[in-house]
């Protein structure tokens, strides 16, 4: 096997153990955080800027339990950014693989990727009260405070 074919195999398995929801949007996909959500049952959207100034705008949101969400993710910088919705434990153990594997590409229904110039959505249902976290997990960015704060009530 290459490189080519373990870094997303790689990438599947530790997203899984890390309870990351997998870009299917599959029953099985409900994490800590909440589940992908059904576009036709959003009851809010939120706009979010990212830039290279490594700040998420606003960094961060309140949201109702059961609520699902938009979150429209517009990359105002020159370089990439993401948008990784999570906890804390699951956001860094995700920056740590990131930064073992940069070019590594991956998709995900809790994250957006997105180009510079760009936008892109997450639609995300929240299920359970508390505060998740969302952060850019570029290789850097998470480290000079690219990062944010849902509460979920």
């Amino acid at each position: 096997m290459t490189a080519r074919h373990v870094l997303p195999a790689l990438a599947a398995a530790l997203m899984a153990a890390a309870g990351i929801a997998s870009a299917h949007g599959d029953d099985h996909d409900r994490t800590a955080f909440g589940e992908p959500g059904d576009p036709a049952q959003v009851s809010s959207t939120i706009q979010v800027g990212m830039n290279d100034g490594m700040r998420f705008l606003p960094a961060t949101f309140t949201v109702k339990k059961g609520q699902t969400v938009r979150f429209v993710v517009r990359n105002d910088g020159k370089l990439p950014h993401e948008m990784v919705l999570g906890t804390r434990a699951v956001l860094k153990e995700h920056a740590e693989m990131m930064k073992k594997h940069p070019g590594m590409d991956h998709a995900d229904a809790s994250m957006a990727r997105v180009a510079p110039g760009k936008s892109g959505e997450i639609v995300w249902r929240f299920t359970q009260a508390g505060e998740f976290e969302f952060a850019c997990l570029q290789p850097g960015h998470l480290e000079a405070g690219m990062a944010g704060k849902v509460v979920v009530r």
